[in-house]
């Protein structure tokens, strides 16, 4: 290339915001979705997937490397994600362009309904292969990997008083002492729920409402509660107590026994979305390598075999793990919520 028609390129580079280093990283196709995202100038970004404070880092870390590109960040549980987005739909509001919850029948049902704009990104092969393909169509894609595990204080329970294994919390020596998440409002709690009792049948939830549990909206409200001694062990999110331990407070996880509970979620681009094109540059993000060492760096579930877990974090094949398939969540969680209501009542 010729000396001048360089210096123009990078000139060109620089006021969109980019070093040339950085420009010359772009794929073709993710130079094209940037110019094109430029002028949409922004994204908005439903999500139940992760913490508040955690979501909002994630679209500060696209927005750096995409610079002219804003993601707006509306964060709550993965249920009421869904409801913001479906009172959307119905009174015709085209509001949201990535739409990221913690319950895959969320996605089911929109795909079906017509209501996903079908995009595979290139990034998507990148994946471990357990989590490429989700969905065979191509219109949603895994974009969060965690974990539930028994979590406890250590400044209230010795690690050889603690739970072994999900069967344990049954004991009554953990009436008024356990938290957990509420499956009305958290995906993840909903999931742990419908793995409860595939495994050990309704009759499990039933025993665990007499030790009356404490439930916080999102599974991340167990957290909270443990640090304020407010409860003692706790069915928890574990990239959230690695967090929370990395930060000093005084709690540990126990990988159970009977396995810790895998939830896949995953994230679609919603029909008509305002902003397309950010939003396909988005979900290249969310899938790059870039991307999943701030994962790994939050503590969440490896999504690539290119990146290493963070110091502390124990890999999934070096634990158990137990998983409800996607056609049991779809049947089984508005299931879960009715037993949960019969059960633990709140």
């Amino acid at each position: 290339m010729p000396w001048g028609l360089v210096r123009v390129c990078q000139c060109l580079w620089l006021v969109a915001g980019l070093s040339w280093a950085e420009a010359a990283t772009l794929t073709p196709n993710e130079a094209a979705l940037y110019e094109a995202a430029k002028k949409e100038g922004e994204v908005t970004w439903y999500v139940g997937q992760f913490a508040t404070d955690v979501a909002q880092q994630f679209g500060k870390n696209f927005t750096e490397r995409y610079p002219g590109v804003k993601v707006n960040v509306y964060r709550a549980t993965g249920q009421v994600v869904f409801q913001r987005l479906s009172q959307d739909m119905k009174a015709g509001v085209r509001q949201c362009d990535l739409f990221s919850s913690t319950d895959i029948g969320h996605s089911v049902y929109l795909k079906a309904q017509g209501q996903y704009l079908r995009y595979k990104p290139e990034n998507a092969a990148g994946l471990i292969p357990a989590f490429q393909n989700i969905d065979p169509d191509g219109y949603y894609h895994t974009t969060q990997v965690n974990t539930v595990t028994i979590l406890y204080n250590t400044d209230k329970v010795k690690p050889e008083e603690a739970p072994r294994k999900w069967t344990d919390l049954l004991d009554p020596k953990w009436k008024n002492k356990i938290s957990l998440g509420h499956p009305g409002f958290s995906g993840t709690a909903g999931t742990w729920v419908l793995m409860m009792r595939e495994l050990y049948g309704a009759g499990y939830m039933e025993k665990l409402a007499k030790n009356n549990p404490q439930a916080g909206r999102s599974l991340n409200d167990t957290i909270t509660m443990l640090n304020a001694a407010e409860r003692v062990v706790a069915a928890g999110p574990t990239a959230t107590a690695l967090r929370s331990i990395a930060k000093g407070n005084p709690m540990a996880i126990v990988y159970p026994e009977d396995g810790a509970v895998l939830q896949i979620s995953v994230s679609a681009i919603v029909k008509d979305a305002p902003h397309p094109n950010a939003a396909k540059l988005f979900f290249e993000y969310l899938l790059s390598r870039e991307h999943s060492v701030a994962l790994a760096e939050t503590y969440y579930e490896l999504l690539r075999p290119d990146v290493d877990p963070a110091p502390g974090a124990k890999p999934m094949r070096e634990f158990k793990i137990v998983q409800p398939t996607i056609e049991a969540i779809v049947k089984g969680i508005p299931e879960i919520k009715e037993l949960w209501r019969d059960t633990i009542g709140n």
